[in-house]
């Protein structure tokens, strides 16, 4: 290889696309490679953020998508989730796959408030380095499947969340009051 030359592929300049972190964080953090990013869960899996919230909780973070949410990515997201999170994770993100069934360890729901609130670098920081029991998987996942992968998650979150739609009272009779209260 010529001496100066970067092959195809492999020049990374977006920080943010690619780390999860924000680009001033990043940068920070790789210079002090023996800190830790953010918090880091103990031996139960929970993080040492207990108390903390939302962007609070993971300040490294970015907190937006590096790159346009379209129906095409969230799209591309469904099928890469059903591939390598669903088996863990669950078709809904309840935490409740068949791994967790067969009698391993609960993984984490996406409907938990703590994963509501946490952004969207979170989730790319979890895919990439792994989280409690969960192994990484930046070597079987590009970042932009794993950017896709947190638009579903984020979509299922949405799904999971909706309000029951309210039940109108019917104004009309009942049908035994229509029929006279006979039935024939």
């Amino acid at each position: 290889m010529v001496e100066g030359t970067v092959p195809r592929g492999f020049l990374k300049t977006d920080t943010e696309f690619f780390t999860g972190k924000k680009a001033s964080k990043a940068s920070s953090n790789a210079n002090n490679s023996q800190a830790p990013a953010g918090p880091q869960p103990n031996a139960a899996g929970t993080s040492n953020a207990a108390n903390l919230t939302g962007a609070a909780a993971y300040p490294d973070d970015v907190e937006l998508f590096p790159l346009p949410v379209t129906k095409e990515v969230v799209e591309r997201g469904r099928e890469r989730y059903e591939i390598f999170c669903s088996v863990c994770h669950g078709p809904t993100g309840n935490g409740d796959g068949m791994i967790v069934r067969r009698g391993f360890r609960r993984a984490a729901s996406f409907n938990d408030d703590r994963l509501r609130q946490a952004p969207v670098g979170h989730f790319f920081d979890a895919i990439t380095n792994g989280w409690g029991a969960m192994p990484a998987y930046a070597s079987q996942i590009p970042a932009q499947d794993r950017w896709a992968i947190i638009a579903y998650v984020r979509a299922l979150q949405l799904s999971q969340s909706q309000p029951a739609p309210p039940v109108a009272a019917s104004t009309s009779a009942t049908p035994a009051k229509q029929s006279g209260g006979q039935h024939q």
